[in-house]
């Protein structure tokens, strides 16, 4: 059974200005992956002219502002505007770090939440940012302190119980270029490993460690107990446990939604706190200066061209942020060859189906045809994803920075590439020696 995040959580974070979010849909277990394919290496040498001029045409005199690029299924350019521009990806950057998680982890990868027990009998909360960690799992971990059902035991009665409660130290609870006016609303809420309903409510939980030593404070005393709890710091903690010799015991846990779900949660919903543990668990690094660089170079190790990529976060909030629409694309026709590819196309919303999408071309030929990932911040607007023709799939990648009007821009450039799709010059036999722009 997956767990879904609660409807509160849900319906804060359409409050988002920059990353509007739709209910969760329901999830189908995919089909079984394909097999592995060579890595992507585009090809420059041949060009569509009119699907190149139907985007030129779309852009007007706005093609400054915009990048994108159009790859077809054999990794061939067939049209490409300022694709090699670094821009500001907002929630594209979602694409980035999903498939790092994805390649990384596995489909079936969890996020746990464990109360463990030392060789000294101290007992400790551990976390791993499960972003659907909810106020009923914490009254279950207080039961188990107290001894199952929350019985009196001697060693309760005798006096509180001391539990430990290891988190990140607070510097590192936000990425330090998210502004921070984005910081009080409930899309930027901290990144923690332990976050009850995402560290959100109405708006963002300013201080969700003080928040999670009332919810456990109050569990415990209903359960006719007290508790004593030490906030201890998880980097110095982590040395400590290193140098223990006998390994704690997990008296309880609680898991995650497998991975394939999270996946939906961060691409489909456009949740920022999804996407920044994801980066962080495939990097095995809570330090988002060190899992954003490793993010870096598993996006070199597959091939991709990352000229001007600077990777900051996860989620795409940080304007710290560049990649170009080349990179964009070719990171999607190389997962569309990656052994989990049916994973990471069923993790994007779709054109007037669901997700961020849900409302976008409906009644159009592009509804239920298109897969991908959208992107808002203030003066950026990005599309990016798998667009089904009759031809075969494109792979596309739009990023504006700072354009007018560019919702309308992108749905003339998807209707162009799935009906241009067989390009009209190549049919009577026109070569094109190059990409222009």
């Amino acid at each position: 059974m997956i767990k879904v995040l609660t409807g509160l959580l849900l319906s804060v974070n359409s409050l988002q200005p920059s990353l509007a979010a739709e209910p969760q849909p329901a999830l189908i277990s995919p089909p079984p992956p394909v097999e592995r394919q060579g890595l992507p290496n585009l090809q420059f040498g041949r060009v569509c002219p009119e699907l190149q001029q139907a985007i030129k045409g779309a852009v007007g005199g706005q093609s400054s502002a915009w990048s994108i690029s159009v790859v077809d299924d054999r990794g061939q350019l067939l049209a490409d505007l300022n694709g090699g521009s670094p821009r500001v990806p907002a929630s594209n950057q979602k694409l980035i770090s999903s498939a790092f998680a994805l390649d990384r982890l596995g489909p079936d990868f969890r996020l746990r939440t464990q109360l463990l027990r030392h060789a000294d009998g101290s007992m400790e909360i551990v976390g791993e940012g499960d972003p659907d960690l909810s106020i009923v799992e914490m009254q279950r971990f207080a039961m188990v302190v107290l001894g199952q059902g929350g019985a009196r035991t001697a060693q309760t009665a005798a006096g509180p119980v001391r539990l430990m409660v290891r988190e990140e130290p607070r510097q590192r609870w936000w990425p330090n270029d998210w502004h921070p006016a984005d910081r009080s609303y409930a899309y930027g809420a901290p990144i923690t490993r332990l976050a009850l309903t995402s560290n959100a409510l109405h708006m963002a939980v300013m201080d969700p460690a003080a928040r999670l030593q009332r919810v456990l404070k109050t569990s415990v005393q209903k359960q006719g107990g007290q508790i004593q709890m030490v906030m201890v710091d998880n980097e110095g903690r982590e040395a400590t446990l290193a140098s223990s010799e006998e390994e704690p015991l997990v008296l309880h846990s609680e898991d995650s939604a497998p991975m394939h779900a999270l996946l939906s949660l961060a691409n489909t919903e456009s949740h920022n706190f999804t996407a920044e543990v994801l980066l962080r668990a495939a990097a095995d690094d809570w330090d988002v200066g060190r899992a954003s660089l490793a993010n870096t170079r598993w996006m070199q190790a597959q091939g991709l061209p990352i000229t001007g990529m600077k990777i900051r976060d996860g989620s795409g909030l940080s304007r710290g942020n560049r990649v170009t629409s080349r990179t964009i694309a070719a990171l999607l026709l190389r997962m569309s060859r990656h052994p989990l590819s049916s994973y990471y196309q069923a993790s994007m919303a779709i054109a007037g189906q669901r997700g961020t999408l849900r409302y976008l071309y409906r009644g159009t030929p592009l509804q239920g045809r298109f897969w991908g990932k959208t992107g808002t911040l203030t003066g950026v607007r990005s599309i990016s994803g798998i667009l089904d023709t009759p031809d075969g799939r494109r792979f596309v990648s739009m990023i504006s920075n700072g354009a007018s009007a560019p919702n309308s821009v992108m749905g003339q450039v998807l209707t162009s590439a799935q009906r241009l799709s067989r390009c009209p010059s190549w049919s009577a036999g026109e070569m094109q020696p190059g990409v222009p722009g």
